[in-house]
């Protein structure tokens, strides 16, 4: 069993990079298997966090959940990716992910390219130039030219993928998936079938153990509502049998919380990552962040 942790627990307007730092020492001291950045348009930059998390850490996983690979350059990436491994001493996981065209076109105000076809093409140039390999490769969204060898460094890349086609290239150029908001029936019936054997399923669910229930369920309503009027959500919670995010949020004490994360097990995730750990009090997500240090260390 490896249960890690998102971070920042705040909102990341709310928070300081120091602040950020902070907590991945609290999650590795309170037993977390890992810890995964976000990456939002106005927040911090996940890499970089991520590099300086390697810094005040020692034993615990460092991951991006998720950086999307659009309008990003395989070649920046890549080397910001290769900064983290090396400051976290190979501690690093790179978790992209294809981000949400009506969101993020508007955004960065450049034209969004065919989502399966660019992923293919971008992990192929990122597998390159993890090799070591002299990437000389021109695909239809992506090119990489260079006349020597990048330096050669080990880097897991696991995908945000939810539906059949980013799976399918996922499963072929990847190391595994980090579903979000993938119910565990989604899970065993969608995800872990198109991804195929010896895959990571790291399985991003929002937990917080509490004993407000109610006063969780009204905030996890309000924080994340507007997934369901993203398309790739909507199927991946359809897929799920539910209605909305709000109703996959694990609520109440430690033990149905700890059930809850069983079952993710059981549909084939081989890791999961508590999310939305501080939707109500700092209490609430510290009993949340304990509990994920008597999973790891339980085993069961």
């Amino acid at each position: 069993m490896s249960v890690g942790l998102t971070l920042p627990a705040l909102p990341q307007a709310k928070i300081t990079v120091t602040e950020v730092l902070d907590q991945a020492r609290e999650a590795e001291e309170a037993g977390a298997a890992s810890i995964w950045v976000a990456q939002l348009p106005l927040g911090h930059d996940a890499l970089t966090v991520a590099a300086l998390a390697g810094q005040v850490t020692s034993r615990i996983e460092i991951g991006t959940s998720v950086v999307p690979i659009y309008p990003r350059h395989p070649l920046v990436l890549a080397s910001a990716a290769r900064t983290a491994s090396e400051a976290s001493g190979g501690r690093f996981t790179l978790g992209i992910g294809l981000g949400a065209k009506n969101f993020l076109e508007p955004v960065y105000g450049t034209p969004y390219p065919p989502p399966v076809r660019h992923l293919r093409e971008y992990l192929t140039a990122l597998r390159a130039l993890f090799a070591g390999e002299q990437v000389d490769f021109t695909g239809s969204t992506v090119e990489v030219h260079l006349s020597e060898p990048a330096p050669e460094t080990p880097i897991s890349v696991v995908v945000a993928a939810m539906g059949p086609q980013a799976l399918r290239v996922t499963g072929e150029l990847a190391d595994g998936t980090l579903p979000y908001l993938a119910s565990p029936r989604a899970l065993s019936n969608l995800i872990v079938p198109a991804l195929g054997p010896g895959k990571r399923v790291i399985a991003a669910v929002p937990a917080v153990v509490t004993s407000d229930v109610e006063a969780v369920r009204e905030a996890a309503a309000r924080e994340l509502g507007f997934y369901g009027s993203i398309p790739s959500y909507q199927r991946v919670l359809a897929a799920g049998g539910v209605d909305s995010a709000a109703d996959l949020v694990l609520i109440g004490d430690e033990e149905t919380v700890a059930a809850g994360v069983q079952r993710y097990f059981d549909a084939g995730a081989t890791d999961v990552l508590l999310t939305q750990t501080a939707l109500h009090t700092d209490e609430d997500r510290r009993r949340t962040w304990r509990l994920t240090g008597e999973l790891n260390s339980s085993g069961s």
